[in-house]
């Protein structure tokens, strides 16, 4: 044994022959944290030192290669001023130079997933063969950096600028078959043949069949571009990519301008030129955010773990109610290889919700994620039903019925005498309180919400919401089968709206205040729109339906009278009134047409003008900074006071719900982050400007507490 450690192993295997083994002690995967790096550094000084060594093979002993640098250190190294982080990354990248210049060729055999550092690893290795089962990639801008262990320098030199600009600004995990084409790694092979064929590299370049020597040379040296054709890739690649990532993500743009500098420089001159923008990067509002999120989603991710051994087995499925949404729910169960009976009362609801299906699978045969073959498959198992005959065998119901609390009683209630006892039931509503809707049921512990968000293909969020009388169990299996089915579960108490839709309707008290108040409607769209919203609030409204949003409001204006009703009659009311319902009848804020491809665009309509005067109190400007604060204040305030009631039971799950659930701008990383990005004693002062609009600009005791200690929801 050359080295001996808790996170890497070096031995030699044969004679002259030395494996590097990643194999970090008492975790799942292996990242690179301080004890990895340290190894490393220690590992690759043992092997400059060694004598006889010849050439070494850098693998892993578990199912991944490295999956990337441990997140969980980034905030506090983060932490630091732009000068010590730059230090501490020259410092890192000594280590990888070091493995670099080892006094023998060096060849990576990358078993399962090599992202960030992980792939960093590898290309600091003069050669790659790549498991067919693996997938590599530099996904670093998701969190609003880029990579900083000599990633864009390496990558460069190797694939050239156009294909390293790809890899690094489009973030995507590439298969071996790309990557081999690319010119990322050397080989690709079966995986029982990874070792025997990452070893045949090596004796190859030790025999000196392979030139490892030219290799380094190339990765070690300028990119090969002259200065026109150097302006020409970065300067185009640069446009392109800011019209993609948009104004509120830099990283992108700024990785680029850092392979540009660099492109005429050597590694280490590069490397420096790569720290000092991966600092400035790691220093930016977006970066923290979106780390953040990262460690969030992390949060999520363990809380339903955690939720496991109290689960029971969702064998077969069955949703009551087809349609759009009950066929959203069916295709997303068969998709993801849950079973499901889809029952309505109609066979034309029947057909509407297998139309569904088949559309949504039909794209994704035609964008090649499917064949005919699989697509049949995922057909075969959704089974529509206008009886119950089969739900003896069904181990969780959706119920997803209109949303009436009277309907959806008589249809519970139904559904519960023909299932099986251990059977869970949930239903599928946005606002009814799932108390009121147990109240009737024989076994109301084995009842709880799965509130989807439509289209439910495309959001990633599902509330699962607990009432008084619910199980563990069932909260716990609910969770399990919201996996399953690909989405992010949040566990939330039940109250009016929930979490996201109690939230949601403050931002839209908001907008209602702002139009009355004379505010232009399609001003305050587009600087929400700026401010990182996918959609500003008229066109949400649409989107949503404004007969699903008056009924959702009366809701909230039952349930919260002294800050979600009004006294007036208020813009979505007149647009309600004049059947002006959004896209679902082609008219709301705006009128709606299809394009060339059938999908609806939005026009201006000037005939909504007259609408806007009749509730208007007065007409004025209004600045940027006021739309945002007038539209933002209710959101976040409401925000605070779910998780003060218990609605929501970390700052990190009320945040993610609303990023996943309704499209809070991610950048800003959740209402509660963006309340600490102002300061909490700064968001009150700005709350407090508009107390006279209402209760929903009053600050919460609990949050005037956290500004007078100086706390903040996230350390």
């Amino acid at each position: 044994m050359i080295y001996a450690g808790k996170a890497i192993t070096v031995k030699e295997i044969e004679d002259g022959i030395a494996v590097l083994t990643f194999d970090l002690q008492g975790e799942s995967v292996n990242k690179f944290n301080r004890l990895t790096l340290t190894e490393l550094a220690e590992a690759t000084q043992k092997l400059q030192s060694q004598q006889g060594i010849t050439g070494l093979v850098v693998t892993s002993n578990k199912d991944c290669f490295i999956v990337g640098a441990d997140i969980t250190e980034f905030q506090e190294l983060f932490a630091g001023s732009e000068e010590e982080l730059v230090a501490n990354n020259l410092e890192a990248n000594k280590i990888f130079s070091a493995v670099e210049d080892l006094p023998f060729p060096t060849v990576t055999a990358i078993n399962g997933i090599a992202l960030g550092g992980g792939f960093e690893m590898c290309l600091s290795t003069d050669f790659r063969v790549m498991s067919t089962s693996a997938k590599v990639g530099l996904p670093e801008v998701k969190l609003g950096i880029f990579p900083g262990f000599g990633g864009t320098v390496r990558l460069s030199r190797l694939v050239g600028a156009d294909y390293a600009i790809e890899w690094i600004c489009a973030s995507g995990e590439k298969r071996a078959e790309q990557a081999l084409k690319e010119g990322a790694v050397d080989a690709a092979v079966a995986p029982e043949k990874l070792m025997d064929a990452a070893l045949s590299v090596l004796r190859q370049a030790i025999e000196g069949k392979l030139d490892y020597k030219a290799r380094r040379e190339e990765k070690t040296g300028k990119l090969k571009l002259n200065p026109m054709e150097s302006m020409m890739a970065f300067e185009t690649a640069k446009g392109y990519v800011a019209g993609q990532a948009g104004r509120n993500y830099p990283a992108p743009v700024e990785a680029i301008k850092v392979m540009q500098k660099h492109a005429g420089m050597t590694r280490d001159k590069a490397i420096e030129v790569e720290a000092k923008g991966f600092a400035k990067m790691a220093k930016t509002s977006v970066a923290h955010s979106l780390i953040g999120l990262f460690l969030n989603d992390q949060e999520l991710k363990k809380k339903a773990k955690d939720l496991e051994p109290k689960a029971g087995e969702v064998k077969q499925a069955a949703v009551l109610g087809a349609g759009i949404m009950g066929g959203g729910v069916a295709y997303q169960s068969a998709l993801k290889g849950t079973p499901i009976l889809m029952k309505d009362i109609n066979q034309s609801g029947i057909d509407l919700g297998l139309k569904e299906a088949k559309k949504l699978l039909t794209k994704r045969v035609e964008k090649g994620r499917m064949n005919a073959s699989e697509m049949a498959d995922v057909l075969n198992r959704i089974t529509p039903a206008l009886s119950y005959g089969d739900f003896g065998t069904v181990d969780l119901v959706v119920e997803a019925v209109v949303e009436n609390p009277k309907v959806k009683d008589i249809v519970l209630r139904e559904v519960e005498d023909l299932v099986r006892e251990d059977t869970i039931l949930t239903s599928n509503t946005s606002t009814i309180s799932i108390n009121r809707l147990a109240q009737n049921l024989k076994r109301p512990e084995n009842f709880c919400g799965m509130h989807f968000f439509n289209p439910v293909h495309m959001m990633p969020l599902v509330e699962v919401i607990r009432g008084e009388k619910t199980s563990e169990k069932a909260i716990a299996t609910t969770v399990a089968y919201a996996k399953a089915m690909g989405k992010t579960p949040i566990v939330v108490n039940d109250c009016p709206g929930f979490l996201v839709n109690r939230i949601l309707f403050p931002y839209f008290g908001g907008f209602i205040g702002l139009v009355r108040d004379g505010a232009d409607f399609q001003q305050v769209d587009k600087v929400m729109e700026r401010f990182g919203w996918p959609m500003g609030p008229a066109y949400l409204l649409d989107v949503v339906g404004m007969d699903t949003a008056k009924h959702a409001g009366d809701v909230m204006a039952e349930g919260f009278p002294d800050r979600m009703s009004y006294s007036e009659t208020t813009i979505i009311d007149v647009m309600f009134d004049k059947g002006r319902y959004g896209q679902k009848s082609d008219k709301g804020f705006y009128a709606y047409e299809l394009d060339k491809k059938g999908k609806q665009k939005k026009i201006v309509d000037d005939s909504v003008d007259a609408l806007i005067k009749s509730v208007q109190k007065s007409q004025r400007d209004f600045s940027e900074e006021e739309i945002i604060e007038r539209m933002m204040v209710p959101l976040c305030i409401e925000t605070v006071r779910c998780l003060e009631d218990g609605i929501v039971e970390t700052a990190a799950e009320a945040d993610m719900g609303l990023i996943f659930g309704i499209g809070f701008p991610p950048f800003r990383g959740g209402a509660l982050r963006y309340i600490d990005s102002l300061g909490v004693e700064e968001f009150c002062k700005i709350a407090d400007k508009y107390a006279d609009l209402g209760a929903l600009y009053h600050p919460t005791q609990g949050l005037r507490d956290m500004a007078k200690s100086g706390k903040k929801f996230f350390g």
